[in-house]
Parts: C-alpha cells; sequence; structure tokens
C-alpha cells in the first residue's frame, strides 16, 4: 500500500481483515468499513464492550502487578484465548478440553455466571452413559478422544458444585442432558480418537454428576482411586495404565467432590446415598492419611508395579506439589500433616532465587522410575520438575486456607509475569509476555526462570480465583456477600468494586493492626451488620462496604 502524503498532510488509512459465509457477505462487510465514521463507531464499540465485560469487578491493592493482572488481563486471557480462540501462539489447538474450558469458566462466575451454566452443560453432552468422557474433542468435527484420565469426569461435578455454592441456582441440576454413544474402551486400551454422537438417552444433569463420582469410585489394594492413564498430570501416563496405580492427589480431589455433593443428595431427598458417600470419605481420609503419608510429606501415587511416586526413598520425585495442596484444600490431610507437609513443599518446592513453584523435584531423568511421557520432558521443564503453573497456584490457595497471609501474599506476587519482567535482566530471563500467565517456567541450569507456553493455559483462571476470592477475600455463596481475607500484614488497606448486575458494591477493607485474616467489623451504609454478610442485590443501589481487619 504506497501512501504520498504532502507537507503536514495527514491522512488515514484502514486495513479490514474478516470473515463471512460468502463472497457477498464478504463484499458487503468490507464495503461497510470503508467509512472512517463507522470504523471508528466499531472501534468504540469494542473498547466498551471489553470495558463492561472486564470491568465488573476492580480492585485497588498496594501491589500495582497485582492490580493490572485482577483488573483485566487475566480475564481477557481467559476469554479470548481459552474459551473463544481454543488456542495460543505455542498452541494452535481449537479443541475443548473436558477439564479445561471448565475449570476456565471459574474466573467468570463473578461477571459472567451464565458462561459457567452453559459451559457445564456443553460439557456434559460429552460424558459417555458409563460415566466416563471424552478428554478433548473439536466442536465442528464431533470427533473426540476417549481416554482412561481419572479426573477429567470429576471436574463436572466440581464446576457444578462451584456455580450452585455461587449462585444458589438448584435449577441447573434439572437441565436434561443426552449422553454420547460409544463402545467402552478395552484393557489394553488408553485412549481411542473417533466420531461420537449423541445418543437418545436424556437424563438430568444430577444423574450426570453421579454417574461421574460412581465411575472414579474405583479403588486399589491401597484404598485410594486407581488412576488409570493418568490423573490432572497427564505425564504420569503409564503409573498405572495396566489397572491397579493409585491417585493420592485424586483421593484428596475426589474428597472434596464428594464432600460438596453430599448436601445436594440430602437436597434431592436421596438420604442413604449420601450415607454411602460419608462412608466413603471416612474410608478414604483413613487411607490418604495413613498410605498416603510419607512422614514428612504426601506421596503422589502408587505405579502398577508397586513402586510410589513423592517418596523421600526415591532418587527422583521425591515430592510433588499438588499432592501437597489438596491435603489442605479438601481439608483430608490430619490436621498436623498439612501444616508440616505444607512447611516440606515450601522448603523444596519454591525456589525464591528464580521466582517459582516447582512441581515436583527432583524431576525424572535416568532413574528406574517410569511414569510415563513425562520423563521425556528435559529435566526442569514443564511437568517434570519445572514450575506448572496451574499446580503452583493451588500451593497459594492452601497457604491462604491455613491463614498463612504472607506466604501465600509473597509467593502470588512471586509467580506473578509482571513481576518477572521489572528489570532487563529479569525480562530477558524470563522471555515471555508479562501481561498473561504463562503455563510453565523452567526450573534447572541455563533455563531456569524462562516461560513457556503462554496464553493457552488454565493457570490465568485458577490465578484470578486465588487473587479475588483467596487473597483478597470476596466470597459469595448462594448470592450472599461476605468477606475473608489473607493478606500481607504490610497491607494497610485495599478496596474492591463490584458490579452486581445493576447494582454497585464498593468495599474498603482496612487493616490498621497489620493483620493477616479476620474481620472485626462490618459496616454496610454506615451501620454495622453483626452477622457480617449482606444478601446481593442486582436490581439497583449503591453499597458501600466497610470492613476493618
Amino acid at each position: 500500500c504506497e501512501v504520498e502524503l504532502e507537507a503536514l498532510e495527514s491522512k488515514k488509512v484502514i486495513f479490514t481483515l474478516g470473515v463471512g459465509k460468502d463472497v457477498l457477505e464478504c463484499q458487503d462487510l468490507s464495503y461497510q468499513y470503508r467509512n472512517n465514521s463507522k470504523v471508528s463507531e466499531e472501534y468504540e464499540n469494542t473498547k466498551r464492550y471489553w470495558r463492561e465485560l472486564l470491568g465488573q469487578v476492580q480492585v485497588t491493592t498496594p501491589l500495582e502487578s497485582t492490580n493490572l493482572l485482577l483488573n483485566g488481563w487475566l480475564l481477557y486471557q481467559v476469554i479470548t484465548s481459552r474459551l473463544w480462540g481454543k488456542t495460543g501462539y505455542y498452541q494452535s489447538g481449537g479443541a475443548f478440553g473436558f477439564r479445561d474450558q471448565l475449570q476456565d469458566c471459574l474466573a467468570l462466575k463473578y461477571s459472567k455466571p451464565e458462561m459457567l451454566k452453559n459451559q457445564i452443560i456443553k460439557h456434559a453432552k460429552h460424558q459417555f452413559i458409563e460415566g466416563d468422557v471424552e478428554h478433548w474433542w473439536h466442536e465442528e468435527t464431533k470427533r473426540g478422544i476417549r481416554t482412561k484420565f481419572s479426573d477429567d469426569r470429576l471436574w463436572l461435578v466440581y464446576l457444578t458444585e462451584e456455580y450452585l455454592d455461587f449462585t444458589g441456582d438448584n435449577s441447573i441440576l434439572e437441565t436434561q442432558i443426552p449422553y454420547l454413544i460409544g463402545e467402552p474402551l478395552t484393557e489394553g486400551t488408553d485412549e481411542k480418537y473417533d466420531l461420537y454422537l449423541p445418543s437418545d438417552t436424556l437424563e438430568s444433569l444430577y444423574e450426570h454428576c453421579k454417574k461421574a463420582i460412581q465411575i472414579s469410585l474405583d479403588f486399589g489394594e491401597n484404598g485410594l482411586p486407581k488412576i488409570g492413564s493418568g490423573d490432572w498430570n497427564d505425564g504420569f501416563s503409564t503409573v498405572g495404565n495396566k489397572g491397579k496405580g493409585e491417585s493420592i492427589w485424586l483421593g484428596f480431589f475426589l474428597y472434596e467432590i464428594l464432600k460438596r455433593f453430599i448436601p445436594i443428595c440430602l437436597e434431592k431427598g436421596e438420604a442413604e446415598l449420601a450415607k454411602q458417600y460419608e462412608q466413603m470419605m471416612e474410608k478414604l481420609k483413613r487411607a490418604l492419611n495413613s498410605n498416603g503419608w510419607d512422614g514428612r510429606w504426601f506421596r503422589r501415587a502408587f505405579m502398577d508395579d508397586g513402586s510410589v511416586l513423592g517418596s523421600i526413598q526415591n532418587e527422583e520425585c521425591r515430592i510433588d506439589a499438588i499432592a501437597q495442596s489438596w491435603a489442605v484444600i479438601s481439608g483430608a490431610g490430619d490436621n498436623d500433616k498439612k501444616y508440616i507437609s505444607m512447611q516440606s513443599l515450601e522448603n523444596h518446592l519454591v525456589d525464591k532465587e528464580n521466582g517459582i513453584i516447582k512441581l515436583l523435584d527432583p524431576p525424572f531423568d535416568k532413574g528406574s522410575l517410569e511414569p510415563g511421557y513425562i520423563k521425556a520432558y528435559v529435566p526442569g521443564t514443564r511437568e517434570n520438575g519445572g514450575q506448572y503453573t496451574h499446580g503452583a497456584i493451588w500451593a497459594i490457595i492452601a497457604e491462604s486456607i491455613l491463614g498463612f497471609g504472607d506466604k501465600a501474599g509473597e509467593l502470588y506476587r512471586m509467580i506473578n509475569p509482571i513481576e518477572h519482567s521489572r528489570t532487563k535482566e529479569a525480562a530477558t530471563k524470563y522471555k515471555v509476555e508479562p501481561y498473561v500467565v504463562c503455563a510453565d517456567v523452567s526450573g534447572q541450569r541455563n533455563l531456569a526462570g524462562r516461560g513457556g507456553w503462554t496464553w493457552y493455559t488454565g493457570s490465568s483462571s485458577w490465578m484470578y480465583e486465588t487473587g479475588i476470592k483467596y487473597l483478597l477475600g470476596l466470597r459469595i455463596q448462594k448470592g450472599i456477600l461476605h468477606m475473608e481475607p489473607c493478606i500481607p500484614s504490610n497491607w494497610k488497606e485495599y478496596s474492591i468494586r463490584y458490579q452486581y448486575g445493576n447494582s454497585r458494591y464498593h468495599i474498603q477493607v482496612n487493616n490498621p493492626n497489620g493483620k493477616t485474616t479476620g474481620v472485626t467489623t462490618f459496616k454496610v451504609n454506615g451501620e454495622e451488620i453483626t452477622e457480617k454478610q449482606i444478601a446481593l442485590n442486582h436490581n439497583g443501589g449503591i453499597y458501600k462496604i466497610e470492613i476493618e481487619m
């Protein structure tokens, strides 16, 4: 495009890139956007759309890097890369991951809970009648992959529980949803990519959740759930693919699922089922705290041949982060073990020099253990001993639950990508975009501190949830707002502005005594509320909430 300019002259040049159903529609769109005023109008509309979508929760904290992420960038990453594009510069996939896009919607419950609801229903349609699910699929072709991953199906239940807890909208449980048709995987077959079509069998979302739980109640000789061809860590592909291996992490996750599903069963009048789940929880907790305990931390898994992952006796993978985090998150870890295991996580997996929280240590390399394709990664990269940011964020949630505000705040700041680019030296080491979360950061040798996959990572959603709910303490349960902050003791104040429907809530938190947790007074429009909570109203109004810790 050649443009000639006279002295002091200016011209506006518009480039349009678009798509249409046919040539005629493309020509029509192209013609519309040859008009400068039309382009300017659409540009302003686009900016307004994002301001409204990303601006429903705005925070002001003493740490600007936290404000920047929580006030737009994390949600922008979730929506554009994870939910719309389903792609990123380092992974051009385009598929829906069963566990992945469900977790992404965690961050949207504050501003767009209907997106979480729609995502739950969409994913439930990709469950087989046996209870297992497609690990991922393409909407355009209806083709996907059926696997023996043991955690995928349980995320359907977890996000349903999250939606119910947040909104109180139990009507979603009655939604009638079809199952997929497909031949179950035979023994020795870990996965099958195929065209799977919906059946004529429809059942409620509640029944879908029950099926997901039922197929997961498959325990091994140590009383722990079988890992299959991988749990949350896909790289553990041969830990239990012969049908005997068990996952300690999955045990904690299943415990959390059952704990939150029992009240739903009781509301549905299924007291006997609730009692069965309670009994399973008790057995599971005993097994986790006995067979799952290694003396100073929780083990990670038992392999098909009886070998242990996450034991101090190991040459490689002595300790794994997510077993320690979920012992706390689920509440299943014995009280003393929770504190001991998190201290071990801090001692062995937090690398302050490089600003990372490792997933496991030492990484797999030349040892005798053969856990799966995780061993093909260079030691210290991705799941193999680097920071897998998803798991690192769970460690921060665990610190918050234990009430360690200084630790939680420090770790949240430490893994913030903006903090990895404060100096030219730091940015040269990190090498990737500072305004979006990356999936992994390398942890060893000359690559230590270098960022990996950016944009396309579910870590962005969990980092938002951690900042809003666990650090700043904005808790909403069935439409009722209360505050449970867990902040650094040197934060003297912070604020949250929350747009709920047509109403605005301005929350000011003051911390004159340097506390990390606890709310002393809770005032709404100048009136102290002894219950320290307020029912949200979406019909209009401005509410000034003053909190003193």
